[in-house]
């Protein structure tokens, strides 16, 4: 029911957006509006006064209450939600004693806290979709402006292909889009009103418990589910792999810019501002300060889910333990997925690309980067093994004698009988070596539209 991150840490590891949804007054606002949602529902049914129902929403601000005498009655009940229900029946009771006789009818403990859970992550979904609306727009635009910018593709860290830049910018946009209709289908379809009373059969509300829940799930704006779900704990499951998913999407981003603004590398920067990615005592450095917020989230979340993924189980009809295992762990993954988000969108936004650079890391291997090109061209007259040895033996005198590849194959007359130096010539360009490459492109960008 806390943000369960240090006010100095806050600030580096969450979005402000975040931080005000996961706040303990937001949370427990939501808590106050099932029991103001329950009463109106309850009265709109006939089950209690509508008097009594506007006397309890009228109660239900959380600036009313004591936060710090719930903490520590809530170690003594158990839960939040015990405490909460006798203060807003004690508040409730000021104004008008009748209607304090009506609070929390036929609901318990973990309708109250499950439901606000529900509103919580609603809005935790909302404050992410924006944020990420910003990232794949940025690297969407990225992707179009470097579609026939050449970089090196590296598999195994090392030099492979060339390949466009844009088409690693629009995997980037592809893949938090993906992770964008995750949190559209969990804020559409995932998320549902927790509203089952003591053991799950909404017995203290008779023949009308189904009439209340439905109309508690509107007053709410919440899905009506098939059945209370006290001890499934699905839902919430689902909604930390969406937020891990997520987070671990920013952290192969990041890692990728960590890598690209290495001094050696050095072909994409981070946006610099003043203060920032210094060293308290090299002035000379510029550190990956963004990449490395969604690299300890990416390296948080996964263990954060898992705990929500234990917690699935559960005994009986209302579980001892995991549940309450869900409460911290939750609202921080929500906070670091925020953060590695918040980060990702300031390197969409901001990325420096040096094309010069890109450039000159292509030609470091002295044309070697190009030799399956040539292993191909020349496959076509002589087959693939033997292209294949042709080229290994030549690469091998090139590196032997660090000459560039292309000069050793133009004096290889096993070669140049098949490859005319103009042909070989047009095979050292690395964009004329990309495949499908602006295809893979306008698909990965056209896919972004998919509303």
């Amino acid at each position: 029911m806390s943000t369960s991150l240090s006010p100095l840490l806050a600030p580096m590891l969450s979005s402000a957006a975040m931080r005000a949804v996961c706040d303990d007054v937001a949370c427990l606002q939501h808590m106050l509006e099932f029991e103001a949602a329950l009463a109106r529902a309850e009265a709109a049914n006939g089950v209690i006064p509508t008097r009594a129902a506007d006397a309890i929403a009228k109660a239900c601000k959380a600036g009313a209450f004591d936060q710090d005498a719930l903490a520590e009655a809530a170690t003594r009940s158990g839960n939040l939600a015990i405490p909460l229900v006798k203060s807003l029946t004690a508040e409730v009771a000021r104004a008008d004693a009748d209607a304090a006789r009506y609070v929390h009818w036929g609901a318990t403990s973990q309708d109250v806290i499950d439901t606000a859970t529900m509103l919580t992550l609603r809005a935790a979904t909302d404050a992410l979709l924006l944020d990420i609306d910003r990232a794949i727009t940025g690297f969407a635009r990225l992707a179009r402006r470097h579609r026939n910018t050449p970089v090196v593709a590296r598999t195994w860290l090392q030099h492979a292909l060339p390949m466009p830049f844009g088409l690693k910018l629009a995997e980037y946009a592809a893949a938090l889009h993906r992770s964008r209709t995750r949190l559209r289908r969990l804020r559409s379809e995932g998320l549902a009103l927790q509203f089952g009373g003591a053991a799950g059969t909404l017995a203290a509300l008779g023949d009308q418990g189904l009439l209340v829940a439905t109309r508690l799930a509107q007053e709410l704006g919440l899905p009506l589910p098939e059945a209370p779900w006290h001890t499934h704990r699905d839902r919430i499951a689902e909604a930390a792999s969406v937020f891990a998913i997520l987070s671990g999407t920013c952290g192969k981003i990041a890692r990728d810019v960590q890598l690209m603004m290495q001094t050696d590398v050095a072909e994409a920067f981070e946006p610099a501002g003043e203060g920032r990615g210094g060293s308290s005592t090299m002035p000379h450095k510029r550190n990956p300060v963004a990449a490395a917020t969604a690299l300890a989230a990416a390296t948080m979340a996964p263990n954060l889910a898992a705990t929500i993924f234990a917690a699935q189980v559960q005994d009986h009809e209302r579980s001892a333990g995991p549940w309450h295992a869900e409460w911290p762990v939750l609202p921080m993954l929500q906070l670091v997925t925020s953060g590695a988000l918040a980060s990702t969108v300031d390197i969409a936004e901001g990325l420096e690309v040096d094309a010069a650079r890109m450039r000159v890391n292509l030609d470091a291997t002295h044309g070697l980067i190009m030799a399956e090109a040539v292993t191909m061209a020349l496959a076509e007259t002589i087959g693939k093994s033997e292209a294949h040895h042709l080229i290994e033996a030549a690469s091998n005198r090139a590196v032997a004698g660090k000459t560039d590849l292309r000069d050793v194959l133009a004096r290889d007359p096993d070669v140049s009988v098949h490859l005319s130096a103009d042909r070989l010539e047009k095979l050292f360009e690395p964009m004329a070596y990309q495949g499908v490459a602006q295809i893979l492109i306008d698909q990965l960008l056209a896919s972004l539209d998919d509303k």
